[in-house]
């Protein structure tokens, strides 16, 4: 069975950071785009950062440029978002997405494969 599953998140103080995993099982990661999306309460899905097959290439959405960093592992089948400089405004459930054709976008309809999501809540 294919899945992902998202870990790390949990509750931080603005300006901390933050570690999420997103881990697959029934399949390799190598061949796909990882995406990293976010919801908050009453808002859309929306992008936050993708990171292409090889590791080459990324893209961040413009709210968290500078702040966030995606890697990713394909020895450990794994991909991180380092979250670093929080604020309120960051606090969203985040979903780790796969996308089969490795096309490095942050649109969610181009994402075929998602985990169950991971809270994070930035306050004081």
């Amino acid at each position: 069975q294919l899945q992902l599953v998202e870990s790390g998140g949990g509750l931080v103080q603005p300006g901390g950071s933050l570690r999420l995993s997103c881990a697959a099982s029934g399949f390799t990661l190598d061949y796909y785009t990882i995406g990293w999306f976010r919801q908050a309460p009453g808002k859309e899905r929306e992008g936050v950062s993708c990171i292409n097959s090889s590791g080459g290439s990324t893209n961040y959405a413009d709210s968290v440029k500078g702040r966030f960093t995606i890697s990713r592992d394909n020895a450990k089948n794994t991909v991180y978002l380092e979250m670093n400089s929080l604020k309120p405004e960051d606090t969203a459930i985040y979903y780790c997405a796969a996308d089969e054709l490795d096309q490095l976008v942050l649109q969610v309809d181009r994402y075929v494969y998602w985990g169950q999501g991971t809270q994070v809540t930035v306050s004081s």
